[in-house]
C-alpha cells in the first residue's frame, strides 16, 4: 500500500511541493547562518516526496529544540501547518482522499515544529 500511495501522492502534488521545499532549503543553506533551517526544509521535502510508510519520531526534547521551534513558528511554521491542514481537510471531504488527508496531517504536525523530530520508515509488525 505504501508504494501505491506514494506514487499517487507524488503525481497528485507531492513532487512540486517537495521541490519547493528543496529550493527553500538550498537558499537557507547558502546563508550559512540558516543551515539549521535548511536541514528542516530538507526533512520536510523528504517526507513530502513520499509520506506513506514513514512516521515522525520525537528525537530531542532539549531547550535548544524548543527555542528553534519558537523561531520556526514565528517565521512561517504556523502558516505551513495551516496550509497542510487545509489540504488535509479538502482531501478528507472525499472518501477516497482519507489516506491522503492523514498524510497531510502528518506533514502539518512536522511543519509546525520540525526541530527535535526525525522521519523514519515505519516498522512492520
Amino acid at each position: 500500500m505504501s508504494f501505491i500511495g506514494n506514487v499517487f501522492w507524488f503525481l497528485l502534488g507531492g513532487m512540486p511541493l517537495a521541490l519547493l521545499w528543496m529550493l527553500a532549503g538550498i537558499f537557507w543553506f547558502l546563508t550559512i547562518i540558516g543551515i539549521p533551517i535548511a536541514r528542516q526544509c530538507f526533512k520536510l521535502a523528504s517526507l513530502q516526496f513520499a509520506p506513506f510508510g514513514k512516521q515522525i519520531v520525537d528525537e530531542d526534547r532539549s531547550g535548544v529544540s524548543l527555542i528553534a521551534n519558537v523561531f520556526w513558528l514565528i517565521f512561517g511554521g504556523i502558516e505551513l501547518a495551516l496550509a497542510n491542514l487545509a489540504v488535509g481537510i479538502v482531501y478528507a471531504m472525499t472518501i477516497i482522499g482519507l489516506p491522503f488527508a492523514r498524510q497531510s496531517l502528518k506533514l502539518a504536525r512536522l511543519s509546525l515544529m520540525p526541530f527535535g523530530k526525525r522521519v523514519e520508515k515505519k516498522s512492520r509488525g
